[in-house]
């Protein structure tokens, strides 16, 4: 296969492999993270419309990005056109990122009972207003969605809802093929971005279950999708965007994970950490990244308990060096 580019209204994305939105995780240290492993877009944490109004401190420090990260899409989340709206528009206007991207995937209760995120799939209406609103407000700065398949197997509305997203000025459309009652058990419907893919004009990316350079051949095989993008399998694994992009390239070679080579990125993305929220909060913030990176091997309980449990900054960062001497593969 080439080596796969996406274009999104005026942008091209090389290579077709995108970060996924996710909250708590993609802010700038990981994004960073996974852009130098050859992410080919990264996405902020979705960030509320009506934060950003307010001009919410957290909210807006959640939206800021370095120049290295593009292109960059922000998400935003809430069920308000008007909002929506404002709300694209401040952020193009205080940011500049490459695209906005609006949430109507996210299945947690805490968002989809204010009407917002997943449950615009129970209201269309809703979607084209707020879509047309946002699209309107940031022209000619692209808009895409990310959405999932429906509510639940009852109200599948990737059929009738991908048309009409492209219709009110969407620029491409993000699918994970699970419902919201789903959440994130059970195995992802490809089938769904195919039958997404056959129904619209303009760019599919398919998300769920790619954990592999050789899953990202698949989707694409099966699909016909566009580009894909990586939520979970990144989480501790950024290596995996340096995988995909070699086997772009033609070498589809894995990348060894020693416990050395772990035990390097974490302590870079400690050191991003630390940079971006002081010593404090960023090592409170790794230490749920610990426990994705060294896990599934001889040992890996006990070297995450004591990572975990590390009672302050120079102790983890103590263990990680010492990790770094310990060349032992780790697949």
């Amino acid at each position: 296969m080439t080596f796969a580019s996406i274009s999104i209204g005026p942008l091209t994305i090389r290579p077709a492999v995108l970060l996924a939105p996710m909250a708590g995780v993609t802010d700038y240290p990981f994004r960073t993270l996974c852009k130098e492993q050859g992410a080919g877009a990264v996405y902020s944490e979705f960030v509320s419309a009506h934060g950003i109004i307010r001009e919410n401190r957290r909210t807006l420090e959640m939206i800021r990005f370095t120049e290295f990260e593009r292109p960059i899409g922000i998400q935003i989340f809430g069920d308000d056109p008007e909002v929506m709206a404002q709300a694209a528009q401040k952020i193009v206007k205080r940011f500049a990122p490459d695209l906005i991207d609006i949430n109507y995937g996210c299945p947690v209760p805490k968002v989809t009972k204010r009407g917002a995120g997943s449950a615009a799939l129970k209201d269309l209406g809703l979607m084209d207003e707020i879509t047309s609103a946002v699209v309107a407000a940031v022209t000619p700065i692209p808009v895409s969605v990310k959405m999932r398949a429906g509510w639940d197997s009852h109200s599948i509305v990737i059929p009738e809802a991908g048309p009409r997203l492209e219709a009110r000025g969407a620029k491409a459309i993000t699918l994970h093929p699970r419902t919201t009652v789903q959440d994130y058990s059970g195995k992802a419907d490809w089938s769904l971005i195919r039958e997404l893919k056959s129904a619209v004009s303009i760019p599919v990316i398919g998300n769920g279950d790619v954990q592999s350079a050789e899953d990202y051949f698949e989707m694409v095989k099966a699909t016909g999708c566009d580009g894909v993008m990586i939520g979970r399998a990144a989480l501790g694994n950024p290596w995996i965007f340096a995988e995909i992009k070699a086997a772009l390239e033609g070498d589809p070679t894995p990348i060894a994970r020693t416990l050395a080579q772990r035990a390097k990125m974490a302590q870079r993305h400690l050191a991003l950490l630390t940079e971006f929220r002081g010593e404090k909060i960023g090592s409170q913030l790794i230490r749920k990244h610990l426990g994705w990176y060294f896990k599934g091997f001889p040992g890996a309980l006990a070297l995450r308990k004591s990572l975990v449990t590390a009672p302050d900054l120079d102790t983890i960062e103590q263990i990680l060096k010492s990790l770094q001497s310990n060349q032992e593969g780790i697949s």
